[in-house]
């Protein structure tokens, strides 16, 4: 970077999980310990993301890695359990730029300490022509993939270590809501002799919802580079092998950078109108400009040389910018799979014309009547089809912005603002101004 080269911001937002989150069923003792974790979580990759040399890969592995080692969330320790009373975690990371392999997924994991971390290190050992291991893949799952976590230095535990007294109780819950459904002696086994003792394993009440979500964080750093982060345990009681949008390139993460073409339309709210439009309009006098050119004057400010070469006062305009998107969803990871969402928001926010912007694209797939919400279908408030939300970072040059969309009760969220303020949220109506 040089001296006159644009200052790019360094930006965050994180996620713990969407879904049917209300008031009714997250009481106020929760609703201050979900916001105290986002908030201890936010200012931690705050601080690492303040440092001089920090990438959004690192950082965004970081806020994740916290996310999975509190077992508030559903992801690492306090993931949920599938139908046979297993935990199957998933993890994926994604840059705009910067790596070869751009994004990678991690599937089927039950002694990866942190899933997150094993994501990463299949991306950066993707960047050796060999693969580092991997090869050239960008999923892998299961007990080869383990194998490499070990080769690579990861920690690893006992399946044991993921049990939380809260997840196992919905687990329980949910087995006797399904018709002659059992636990199998193994499970029982493992809720009874193999269950930790820890006193910080949350308490679960009966009225907290049923986690069907992620976390995640999406992190651009000062190089201009957006790196998506997202780990899950997926929806509880899942059938033992199910795979979700979680490890799924374009379904539940998403990161792109392009070069968008500078032009009239892309600097205008609409396209240029045609002498129809602006005769429909009442706008003669452009009618006229645009069909006798010569009528149009040139004022002075816009002369050049005889020769069409520039003055040299004067400065070649840019041709085009720099945009880059990251996303992290987090929902009923089925329906995510269904629609693509979030590679499905980056393409509308690129391909439009002129590109929309990000704010309308998470709108479209993610928000009240969209995308995932249309793919529920008469499912929808029924059977948690179509629920979730999506964060997201935008650039535009240099300038940036972070926001959300959702379609269900809520998500816990968490992000520093324009101006250095911490927003934290939980319900869908908060705008992450709410105090304490």
């Amino acid at each position: 970077m040089t001296a006159s080269d644009p200052v790019i911001k360094p930006r965050i937002i994180i996620h713990g999980g969407a879904g049917n989150i209300s008031r009714a069923n997250v009481p106020d003792d929760s609703y201050n310990n979900y916001r105290s974790s986002l908030q201890r979580i936010l200012r931690l990759a705050s601080a690492s993301l303040a440092k001089p040399d920090a990438t959004a890969l690192d950082v965004a592995t970081y806020a994740v890695s916290l996310f999975e080692d509190d077992p508030l969330f559903n992801a690492g320790k306090g993931a949920v359990f599938t139908r046979a009373g297993t935990n199957e975690l998933e993890a994926s990371v994604m840059v705009s730029r910067g790596h070869h392999k751009r994004g990678t997924g991690c599937i089927l994991l039950n002694h990866v300490k942190n899933p997150i971390k094993l994501a990463r290190e299949m991306l950066l050992r993707g960047d050796d022509i060999s693969g580092g291991g991997a090869q050239h893949h960008v999923q892998l799952s299961g007990p080869y993939l383990e194998s490499l976590a070990k080769d690579w230095g990861l920690e690893t535990v006992d399946p044991s270590y993921f049990f939380t007294q809260r997840r196992w109780d919905e687990h329980a819950k949910g087995l006797q809501r399904g018709a002659g459904a059992t636990v199998s002696e193994d499970t029982e086994a493992l809720a009874d002799d193999k269950r930790p003792s820890n006193p910080n394993d949350p308490s679960w009440d009966g009225k907290e919802y049923l986690p069907q979500g992620t976390v995640g964080a999406v992190v651009l750093d000062s190089a201009g580079t957006i790196c998506a982060a997202t780990s899950t345990g997926g929806l509880t009681n899942k059938l033992p092998g199910r795979i979700g949008d979680t490890p799924t390139l374009g379904a539940g993460y998403w990161a792109e950078e392009w070069l968008e073409e500078l032009s009239s339309a892309s600097t205008m709210p609409y396209a240029p109108q045609s002498p129809l439009d602006k005769l429909s309009r009442g706008d003669i006098a452009g009618v006229l400009s645009d069909c006798l050119p010569s009528l149009s004057a040139t004022t002075p400010s816009s002369s050049s040389s005889s020769s069409g070469e520039q003055t040299p006062s004067e400065k070649p305009s840019p041709r085009h910018r720099r945009r880059a998107i990251g996303l992290s969803g987090t929902g009923n990871g089925d329906s995510f799979l269904r629609v693509c969402a979030a590679r499905t928001a980056v393409a509308h926010s690129r391909f439009s014309t002129p590109n929309a912007p990000l704010s309308a694209s998470l709108a479209l797939v993610a928000g009240p009547g969209g995308e995932l919400q249309q793919s529920a279908g008469d499912r929808w408030k029924v059977t948690g089809e179509g629920e979730g939300g999506i964060i997201g970072i935008e650039l535009v040059g240099s300038e940036s912005w972070v926001g959300y969309d959702l379609n269900c009760g809520g998500m816990f969220r968490a992000w520093v603002d324009g101006d250095g303020n911490e927003r934290i949220a939980v319900f869908a109506d908060e705008d992450g101004t709410e105090g304490w």
